[in-house]
């Protein structure tokens, strides 16, 4: 019987595992590894905080610790993604299998608080063969399986043998899902507070796609996402969260709430010759400045060649919203294009705020994108504070804007505006009498 984790640390590391395929390799020969990537598990530590995630990812490992059993190994690869040995020689149509397998065991909900988290994956997936002995060999290719998995359109698994890549197939449940969540209203934006790191008041929000299941509650959005991704459904998605996101700068301005509402776009919107038109349509018909909205991209979409994207970034502006780079730091920063750019908001990735009490290059890291902020004459928020010795150390390095747990998880419109008109004035004194002692 596999073991029942009590703390993730328990499970093999990447160091761990690497030694443990390498023993594996040598004593079986005839094995498949199997790469298992959590899609968007941002969000729940986003919504939740690192602790709560941890604690989602230890129930989501030993679920598939269980759903396998004594015929797998179990490691951790990266912060979401797992590694699973699986003895034997195997088929196409037996992994596929337990791809199918753990997709359907993990429609159950795992459940914090008073919400419900769906978790989907991304699986590559590699044979091996009794000729190699060749680790690097396996792990590389299922690696590369994996980022294929994630490319994939119409399925999220990818097997590759050794030398060449197989077909897959997708299921149609996920559009299916989709499609009733437009029909019957299911979707919903909840809001993050975007705090004034001194005096704790909420300056701007960031919308957050939720999921009113009908049987299952409030759930992160991510299957759905992907399932818009692959079936060319993501403008019809995006568009509704663009409008919903304009229609509530229209509302927190009615409540006496004047601030930046930021919403994360998808690079299929940016490719849209429709965008900059429906900008100024939703500007018309909700009678909002396009100044109160601020347009979220990662890093790699912000700073892509892309001469479209230039351009589509270049009307947006032009119009007064706001520019942000979401998650910087987090992938390969080209900072030639960066140095190009004309942009309003560098968001430091959660990752570097998170271990700031642990690791003191990350303060270094939060130092130079301060550095690149100004040199760019752009605001820098840092996301995912979750302590007050993180915000203590933020404010020391110069950071003037962020969010966090630590102020408050999305919460649906009404809560926010709630919260946005007491300016947190609890947690706004609780910090203070702290900063004086």
């Amino acid at each position: 019987m596999k073991p029942n984790h009590q703390s993730l640390a328990t499970i093999p590391n990447r160091y761990a595992f690497l030694d443990v395929i390498d023993n594996a390799v040598g004593e079986h020969r005839e094995l498949s590894l199997m790469l298992i990537d959590v899609v968007r598990f941002s969000d729940v530590s986003t919504s939740f905080g690192h602790a709560a995630g941890d604690t989602i990812l230890l129930q989501i490992a030993n679920r598939i610790a269980e759903l396998f059993g004594d015929d797998a190994l179990l490691g951790r690869v990266s912060g979401d993604v797992f590694g699973l040995v699986l003895f034997g020689r195997h088929t196409q149509r037996q992994l596929h299998h337990h791809y199918t397998h753990l997709i359907e065991h993990f429609k159950t909900p795992i459940f914090h608080a008073d919400h419900a988290f769906i978790a989907d994956f991304n699986v590559g997936a590699v044979t091996n063969t009794k000729r190699n002995h060749d680790t690097t060999l396996l792990i590389s290719r299922a690696e590369a399986a994996l980022k294929q998995a994630k490319e994939n359109k119409y399925e999220n698994f990818q097997l590759l043998s050794l030398l060449e890549k197989s077909d897959t197939s997708r299921s149609l449940t996920l559009k299916a899902d989709l499609k009733r969540a437009f029909a019957n209203d299911e979707l919903e934006l909840y809001f993050q507070p975007k705090v004034d790191l001194q005096t704790l008041k909420v300056q701007g929000a960031e919308c957050l796609l939720r999921w009113n299941h009908p049987l299952d509650g409030v759930l992160f959005p991510g299957a759905l996402i992907e399932a818009a991704e692959s079936y060319n459904m993501m403008n019809e998605l995006g568009y509704w969260t663009l409008e919903q996101a304009i229609k509530s700068a229209a509302d927190f301005k009615a409540q006496g709430l004047d601030m930046l509402v930021s919403v994360n776009m998808s690079p299929t919107q940016l490719y849209d010759i429709k965008f900059a038109s429906t900008l100024i349509e939703l500007s018309n018909a909700y009678n909002v400045d396009m100044k109160r909205l601020q347009l979220e991209l990662t890093e790699d979409v912000a700073l892509s060649n892309s001469l479209m994207v230039k351009k589509q970034l270049a009307m947006a502006r032009a119009m007064g919203t706001a520019i942000a780079i979401d998650d910087f730091g987090k992938g390969y920063s080209n900072l030639a294009y960066i140095r190009d750019m004309t942009i309003d908001t560098l968001k430091i990735d959660k990752t570097f705020v998170m271990e700031l009490e642990n690791n003191p290059v990350n303060a270094a890291i939060i130092q130079a994108a301060q550095v690149i902020g100004k040199s760019l004459d752009c605001e820098v928020v840092a996301e995912g504070i979750e302590t007050m010795q993180q915000l203590h150390t933020l404010r020391e390095l110069g950071i003037n804007t962020g969010q966090g747990y630590l102020f408050s998880r999305a919460v649906p419109k009404d809560a926010f505006i709630q919260l946005a008109q007491s300016e947190l004035a609890i947690g706004r004194s609780k910090a203070l009498d702290t900063r004086a002692g």
